[in-house]
């Protein structure tokens, strides 16, 4: 559910002979170390750094040009990672465009392709340590190897989904059961489960309609970039998760071309899962129990801005009132849409590998690092207000400094998907849930449907 892009590891070949530079950059910078580097030779004493430059030439106005030092053959197959691209640095150019970035880049990146060379653009930054300095606003760096994943087999995705399918069937009939009154029909129903998992469709239909609206949002925007991208994974947690399920991933198997892509890939699956979610809790809480405060015991759910919203066109009012409260778990979509919508904003939380951390690096570009930490810090506050946000605060440590950097950093966001961009932010907004579970120490002096469970507290007919 966090970590959602996964770059493969390109293979190299032997094609070109071409000397390469071996130094690895981080994968969290935007340019790679430059050291060894030699300046070029006068133009025609090489062939392959005569046919790069004047392919080059084509898009940029080019001021200086390094290419790779020649390394012993120990050395010379060894990968360089730039930006989570495994492959090895040919040559860097620094210069003007000729053409707008996204027609260069393209131009660029198809004379490159029968070379298995890929072109990355950057901003030159005219710091201590560059490439060159003062000689133009852009960087080509090419480098040799290209994204060529093989084909990835079905079958496990499909295991997925049906262990999924059967795991949120039991949460499901566990909120099914939830509203039964007789402990013998409960005690029926749970020794023979499996034929009474249908019991459970309500809830499985919806969160899986939500989940798979989410990831197909990804695969389908993945595929109009024509970018290599698996099926979607889900993630099966029976009997012990009150969702049935950790959410479920989608890898692409190589880096995007640019902004633009990248914001398009990393919305349309938050998107695309509210376009279900939304109605779902509509739904839900129109056929759903206002119950008094009173009887109510154990966990309640958090309110989101939109969740409180919710609830008062609903109910015409807000709940809780100090006299009732909604049950949430009373009706089996009013809790597939609460949990559709505690996923989505888990997703738009904007760090790192999240899906709201590709919108805001796509918006902001490298200035999204340095809100890293104040992130960590709210995060941080949270979790000492409830424990549930622990695990996210070591999820974000390990794994929230690193963003999918596109290929090409020079191409700007249009207009339209600025906007877009903002609006989902916004989005997160209104649906992050502060503190998602809370415990009350006030007994339920009867027992509730929808607040026992008889799979987290086993049922106990009375005596």
């Amino acid at each position: 559910m966090f970590l959602r892009y996964a770059f493969a590891v390109i293979q190299t070949n032997e094609e070109l002979e071409n000397p390469m530079l071996n130094e690895t950059a981080s994968s969290r910078e935007d340019h790679p170390r430059q050291q060894p580097v030699l300046a070029a030779d006068f133009p025609g004493t090489d062939p392959l750094r005569d046919d790069l430059r004047q392919m080059v030439a084509t898009v940029l106005d080019i001021k200086q040009e390094v290419f790779a030092e020649m390394q012993d053959d120990k050395d010379k197959n060894r990968p360089f990672l730039f930006i989570g691209v495994p492959g090895q640095l040919v040559g860097s150019f620094q210069g003007n465009l000729r053409l707008d970035s996204e027609a260069a880049y393209a131009q660029l990146d198809t004379l490159l392709k029968a070379r298995n060379l890929l072109p990355i653009f950057r901003q030159a930054k005219n710091e201590p340590g560059e490439l060159l300095t003062n000689t133009g606003q852009h960087l080509v760096h090419i480098i040799r190897g290209r994204a060529n994943p093989p084909r990835r087999a079905w079958w496990p995705n499909l295991l997925l989904f049906i262990a999924t399918l059967f795991s949120v069937l039991v949460v499901g009939t566990d909120l099914a059961l939830s509203q039964m009154r007789d402990p013998a029909q409960i005690q029926a129903i749970l020794n023979n489960l499996l034929p009474n998992l249908w019991r459970g469709l309500p809830y499985a239909i919806s969160i899986l309609l939500i989940l798979g609206a989410h990831e197909l949002g990804h695969y389908f925007a993945a595929r109009r970039h024509k970018l290599s991208v698996t099926l979607p994974y889900f993630i099966p947690l029976p009997f012990i998760s009150p969702f049935g399920t950790l959410g479920a991933f989608i890898q692409l198997r190589e880096p995007m071309r640019n902004r633009k892509v990248l914001l398009d890939v990393g919305m349309a699956g938050p998107l695309a899962g509210l376009v279900f979610a939304i109605p779902i809790l509509f739904i839900g809480l129109a056929n759903t129990s206002v119950i008094p405060i009173s009887h109510l015991g154990g966990v309640y759910e958090g309110d989101s801005i939109l969740y409180a919203t919710a609830k008062i066109l609903t109910f015409g009012h807000f709940l809780p009132d100090g006299l009732n409260d909604v049950c949430i778990d009373c009706n089996q979509m009013a809790w597939a849409g609460w949990t559709g919508l505690l996923i989505t904003a888990l997703n738009l939380i904007p760090v790192g590998q999240l899906d709201g951390g590709h919108i805001l690096y796509s918006l902001i570009g490298e200035r999204a690092r340095k809100l890293y930490f104040p992130a960590i810090g709210i995060m941080i506050a949270l979790a000492l207000i409830t424990q549930v946000w622990v695990l996210w605060v070591l999820l974000m440590i390990l794994f929230g400094r690193i963003y999918a950097t596109p290929l090409d950093m020079v191409t700007p966001l249009d207009n339209r998907r600025r906007w877009m961009a903002v609006i989902s932010l916004v989005i997160f907004v209104l649906i992050f849930i502060p503190t998602p579970f809370a415990q009350t120490t006030q007994p339920a002096p009867t027992p509730v449907p929808g607040r026992n469970s008889v799979f987290v507290q086993p049922f106990l007919p009375p005596s």
